[in-house]
């Protein structure tokens, strides 16, 4: 499936989900939900740049980053990382943690599967069918 039929089917699916964008691993924006492609970019240089930052405390630690969320008052970031691609989202405040942190990881899983089926819909039956 292509980057952007992925992030149509995550945000189908995610209600929590404002905003959304795929990165490759060269930093340019594979597809965006942002109303054009300049913040497309933009939202993409901020989100990386928030997963440099917080490279460089877990960096202390020795593991790598793979997942990140930033929360204020009015809502969350959220970053994913998975063999290089990059997905960064905008939530509402309060959002359900591990389902947005869920969805995202099967939108990059999606994303980078050429073979994969565009979803049905149903946020029911789309979790249900990848759930361990």
């Amino acid at each position: 499936m292509d980057a952007a039929q992925a992030l149509a089917d995550l945000t189908e699916i995610s209600s929590q989900i404002h905003a959304a964008a795929l990165i490759e691993p060269d930093g340019e924006v594979a597809a965006s939900t942002l109303a054009d492609e300049a913040h497309g970019r933009e939202f993409a240089r901020a989100a990386l740049e928030l997963v440099r930052a917080a490279e460089g405390v877990r960096s202390l630690t020795g593991e790598s980053l793979t997942q990140l969320e930033v929360a204020t008052a009015d809502g969350s970031v959220f970053v994913v990382r998975d063999g290089g691609r990059t997905i960064a989202a905008t939530t509402s405040a309060e959002p359900t943690v591990g389902l947005v942190f869920y969805d995202l990881k099967s939108c990059l899983k999606a994303a980078a599967d050429p073979q994969a089926e565009p979803s049905s819909g149903d946020p029911a039956e789309s979790r249900a069918d990848s759930a361990p």
